[in-house]
């Protein structure tokens, strides 16, 4: 399925911006639409893939201080969406909207100095 390597990135991108808020380190200024839409793309996957230990990795390797998935996890929740997207049209369809929505808000994104982007599946800036 296209996307899957964004939406990968794109949440653990939205599992980092979470637990910086919670650590109290996030921008005061982050893009409210691309946080909009990673929060949006956690739903849709978090809802269908429920407890899947990939999703728990991708946790696990935020609190360890990790600032992009092991390639391990990446695969693991690469293979977990595509398997779910192939079986699943719904699903499929609620996952290219929502990576889409993401993708929209980035570009149209103007990130000063000290805001996060989030570029590829690659993280870059605040902190």
């Amino acid at each position: 399925m296209e996307g899957v390597e964004l939406a990968v990135g794109y949440l653990f991108a939205w599992a980092v911006s979470k637990a910086r808020r919670v650590a109290g380190r996030a921008d005061a200024e982050v893009d409210q639409a691309l946080d909009a839409g990673m929060d949006r793309l956690h739903d849709v996957v978090a809802t269908r893939l429920g407890r899947e230990p990939a999703l728990e990795s991708v946790t696990r390797e935020v609190t360890d201080g990790r600032e992009e998935p092991t390639p391990e996890t990446r695969n693991q929740l690469e293979l977990a969406l595509t398997d779910t997207a192939s079986r699943d049209a719904e699903f499929a369809e609620a996952l290219q909207r929502a990576v889409e929505q993401v993708r929209a808000a980035q570009a149209s994104a103007d990130p000063g100095p000290g805001k996060s982007t989030v570029s590829g599946n690659t993280i870059n800036g605040g902190s």
